[in-house]
C-alpha cells in the first residue's frame, strides 16, 4: 500500500509540471518584441525552476518525515510489552521490563548470592561490601551508596517534605516515610517478626526490634563506651554529657531530653489517662503503669531475680530486689550522710531528721 501511495504521488508531479509547461506555451502568443521576450523567458525560467526546486524538495522532506514516523510507529510497535501494553524506545529496555514479568533476576551477587533483575541495582548492591559511598552530601559531609538517599537527605536541610499524608496532612521528606506512616491509619502491619510474631508498618522498625531478640547494639556513645540498639536512643542519651534539653513544656517551662518525655509530661496539664483497664476501668496516664496494672489482674510476674528466682510484676521492683544482692546502696541522706539501698527507705529516713528538728524547735520555745 505504501509503494502504491508514493507511486500516486509521483504521478501528481508529472502531472503538475505539464501543466505548469503548457501554461508557458499558450503564453508565447502575447510575448513582447524579441528582446524583451528572450529576458522575459530567462527570468520565467529561473522563477520556474526554483518553484520546481522547492516544491520537489518540499515533497522529498514530506516523504522522509512518513517514512521515519512510519518506521517509529513499527519500531515502537515491535518493543511494547504484550502483558501489559508498555512501549519502549530500544529493545534492550522492553527485556529488562519483561523481568518484572517473568520474575527473572540473572544478576547474581558473588558475595551474599543476592539476586538482581538489573545489573544497575546489582553494582549499587556492590557497595554494601565494598563500602563505596560515591555521593556526598556538599553541606554536612555525609555519603551515601545511592542517588535517591543523597535527595532524601539534602531535604533535611532545606526543610522541604513534598509528601503529604492526605489522612492527616503531616508532610514527610520521603515516599517510603509516607508509606509506613500511612499504616498508622489502615493499621496494615506487613512486616512480621518470625522470632515472636509481632507485625510492624514499617521495615526499619522491624530490623530494630530484631535486635531486641539478637541482643545486637551497634551504636556505642564515644564518651562512655555505653551500647544502644537503636540510633535515636544513642541521640537521647548524648544529651545526658551535652545537657541539653531541646523539648520545653510551654506551660511550665521543664525541658525533656526525649520528644516521648514531654509527650507523657503534658498528660500532668491536660488530666489525659489514655490507658484504662478493661476488667476494673481504671484508668492511667502512662502505658507502663498500665501494663503493671494488668499483672494484677492477669498474676503475671514477668520480671525474675535471676539470684534467687524471685518474681515481680514491675521492672522498678526488680532492680530494688537486686539491691539486696548486690549490697549496693546509691540512695544516700544529705544531712547525715547514711546510703540506703531503696529510694522509699531513704525517704522514711529523712523524715527522722524532719521530726528531730521540729523537736528542737519547741524545746527551744
Amino acid at each position: 500500500m505504501a509503494f502504491i501511495k508514493e507511486e500516486s504521488e509521483d504521478i501528481r508531479i508529472e502531472k503538475a509540471f505539464r501543466v505548469k509547461h503548457e501554461d508557458t506555451e499558450e503564453q508565447t502568443d502575447t510575448m513582447p518584441p524579441k528582446e524583451e521576450r528572450q529576458e522575459l523567458n530567462e527570468m520565467e525560467e529561473k522563477d520556474k525552476n526554483e518553484e520546481l526546486y522547492r516544491f520537489f524538495y518540499s515533497y522529498e522532506i514530506t516523504k522522509t518525515e512518513k517514512n521515519s514516523s512510519r518506521k517509529r510507529a513499527q519500531k515502537t510497535k515491535s518493543n511494547t510489552c504484550h502483558q501489559c501494553g508498555k512501549s519502549f524506545r530500544e529493545k534492550k529496555n522492553l527485556n529488562d521490563h519483561m523481568r518484572v514479568h517473568t520474575g527473572e533476576k540473572p544478576f547474581t551477587c558473588p558475595q551474599c548470592g543476592k539476586s538482581f533483575s538489573l545489573t544497575g541495582n546489582l553494582k549499587i548492591h556492590m557497595r554494601i561490601h565494598t563500602g563505596e559511598k560515591p555521593f556526598t552530601c556538599p553541606q554536612c559531609g555525609r555519603s551515601f551508596s545511592h542517588t535517591g538517599n543523597l535527595t532524601s537527605h539534602m531535604r533535611i536541610h532545606t526543610g522541604e517534605k513534598p509528601y503529604t499524608c492526605q489522612q492527616c496532612g503531616k508532610g514527610f521528606s520521603g515516599k517510603k516515610i509516607l508509606n509506613d506512616h500511612v499504616r498508622i491509619h489502615t493499621g496494615e502491619k506487613p512486616y512480621t517478626c518470625q522470632q515472636c510474631g509481632k507485625g510492624f508498618n514499617g521495615k526499619k522498625i522491624l530490623k530494630d526490634h530484631m535486635r531486641t531478640h539478637t541482643g545486637e547494639q551497634p551504636y556505642i556513645c564515644q564518651q562512655c563506651g555505653k551500647c544502644f540498639s537503636q540510633k535515636a536512643n544513642l541521640i537521647s542519651h548524648m544529651r545526658i554529657h551535652s545537657g541539653e534539653k531541646p523539648y520545653t513544656c510551654k506551660q511550665c517551662g521543664k525541658s525533656f531530653t526525649k520528644k516521648w518525655n514531654i509527650i507523657k509530661h503534658m498528660r500532668i496539664h491536660t488530666g489525659e489517662k489514655p490507658y484504662t483497664c478493661s476488667q476494673c476501668g481504671k484508668c492511667f496516664r502512662h502505658k507502663p503503669s498500665f501494663d503493671s496494672h494488668m499483672r494484677i489482674h492477669t498474676g503475671e510476674n514477668p520480671h525474675s531475680c535471676k539470684l534467687c528466682g524471685k518474681s515481680f510484676t514491675r521492672k522498678g521492683s526488680l532492680k530494688n530486689h537486686m539491691v539486696i544482692h548486690t549490697g549496693e546502696k546509691p540512695f544516700t541522706c544529705d544531712q547525715c550522710g547514711k546510703s540506703f539501698g531503696r529510694k522509699v527507705t531513704l525517704n522514711q529516713h529523712v523524715k527522722i531528721h524532719f521530726k528531730r528538728s521540729v523537736l528542737d524547735v519547741v524545746s527551744m520555745e
